[in-house]
């Protein structure tokens, strides 16, 4: 007979509480894509994001060290965000997610 597994204490809880929300994987991976993006340029990409989710998505995956946040002090001001190491050991995980959407998806059309 299995064990029973308590969910809360697993591994992948821990995950889904790191990269759960509307717009965390989606700036993880846009990340990886395009290595180095700047604030507005990453609100371009992800389209339809208000200035304020996209502010408090940054500061969730920089206080879980899946990113980082460069700020030069120039006028105006001048903030970079990149992968973290944590967050690029995540990037497998995304492309697997990538690859499957894409696969299906196709399958649906």
């Amino acid at each position: 007979m299995e064990e029973k597994c308590d969910f809360t204490e697993c591994g992948f809880n821990y995950t889904l509480s790191l990269i759960s929300g509307k717009y965390k994987m989606s700036v993880l991976y846009c990340l990886f894509r395009y290595e180095v993006v700047r604030y507005n340029e990453l609100k371009r990409y992800l389209g339809n994001i208000s200035f304020k989710t996209l502010t408090h998505t940054l500061r969730e995956l920089e206080n879980d060290d899946l990113i980082t946040r460069k700020e030069y002090p120039q006028i105006p001001p001048k903030v970079e965000y990149r992968l973290a190491k944590k967050g690029q050991s995540l990037i497998p995980i995304l492309q697997a997610m990538c690859d499957w959407g894409e696969a299906n998806q196709r399958e649906e059309k």
